[in-house]
């Protein structure tokens, strides 16, 4: 009798290891088409008491506001940034930052990322790896955290337009997404500690011949979840391991006739995520580029999707 306790123990209770993480097909709740949003490339996106926001890499001075009433979404300036210089880089730039810096004038801050903890913003700038502080008049710092050159010299952040993409605090740390050749991600101590950690690959995930690349981070319910936008998937990842326990796959949705953009660029264009109890949400990056189904449309989509059966 005990002998077969313990093999249910072994065998049912506990997973057998190396046991595959599963991919799930996504059940699409809604998408919208951000009134507004036309020519800014909304990217990243947080949920803030209660309200979804987002930023622009094109427009450094805004937070906006994503207002969802009914089938629409409407884009709406939150707060207008003020305070924030071009902050003091990391360590001198590779080449590739060399010509960003040459194509792009300096108050341009490329935000590419949005966290929302305890009634202040956090902004991520691509443009200069560091992280901004907001509050909630609009006001701004830059944190002193510097981590790009820890970051440099274990191999990441080498090509051109290759930076932190992805930014939530949790607690007291920092946690920064790295976005391709090779993928990472960065997390910040309160003691500005810097270490690095490669995303543990999930067997099955299809990235279609493009970069395993990362797009957003959002910690929701315990757990991290990741935008990986080539391969068309959200994971939600433990912590502090790392390993995804379910990725939704939502290929079927941003290719549909229906959602499609014209072809810009290969690879998925998921750029912000955002988690709650009413789903995962998704908003894209179109570049300007036109939707299929409407040449003349060229606003942003904000999709919704459930979380798959039995988990949330």
């Amino acid at each position: 009798m005990i002998k077969r306790l313990l093999l249910y123990v072994f065998f049912v209770l506990v997973p057998p290891l190396g046991m595959a993480t599963e991919i799930i097909p996504a059940n699409k709740l809604n998408h919208y088409w951000v009134s507004a949003s036309a020519g800014l490339s909304i990217s990243g996106l947080t949920f803030c008491d209660g309200k979804l926001f987002t930023i622009s890499d094109k427009k450094s001075e805004e937070i906006y506001e994503i207002i969802v009433e009914g089938r629409r979404a409407e884009l709406e300036p939150y707060l207008t940034l003020y305070g924030l210089g071009a902050p003091k880089k990391d360590r001198p730039t590779n080449f590739w930052h060399f010509l960003l810096d040459l194509t792009r004038p300096a108050a341009a801050m490329d935000f590419e990322a949005i966290s929302c903890v305890d009634n202040k913003f956090y902004l991520l700038s691509e443009r200069y790896n560091r992280i901004a502080e907001i509050n909630m008049q609009g006001e701004g710092h830059w944190l002193e955290n510097m981590w790009s050159s820890t970051a440099k010299a274990q191999g990441y952040l080498k090509g051109y337009n290759l930076s932190g993409v992805g930014l939530q605090k949790i607690g007291d740390d920092f946690w920064i997404g790295l976005e391709s050749d090779p993928r990472g991600l960065v997390k910040i101590g309160p003691k500005e500690s810097v270490q690095i950690f490669k995303l543990p690959p999930v067997a099955g995930l299809n990235f279609r011949g493009q970069s395993e690349n990362l797009a957003a981070l959002y910690y929701y319910d315990g757990a991290l979840f990741t935008l990986e936008p080539n391969a068309y998937a959200v994971c939600r990842r433990e912590l502090p391991s790392l390993k995804a326990q379910w990725c939704l796959d939502y290929w079927e949705q941003e290719n549909s006739s229906e959602l499609r953009y014209e072809v810009s660029r290969t690879g998925g264009k998921g750029d912000g995520l955002a988690v709650n109890e009413q789903g995962i949400f998704i908003v894209f990056d179109n570049d300007n580029i036109s939707r299929i189904h409407d040449p003349q449309d060229r606003r942003g989509l904000l999709l919704q999707l459930a979380f798959p059966e039995g988990a949330q």
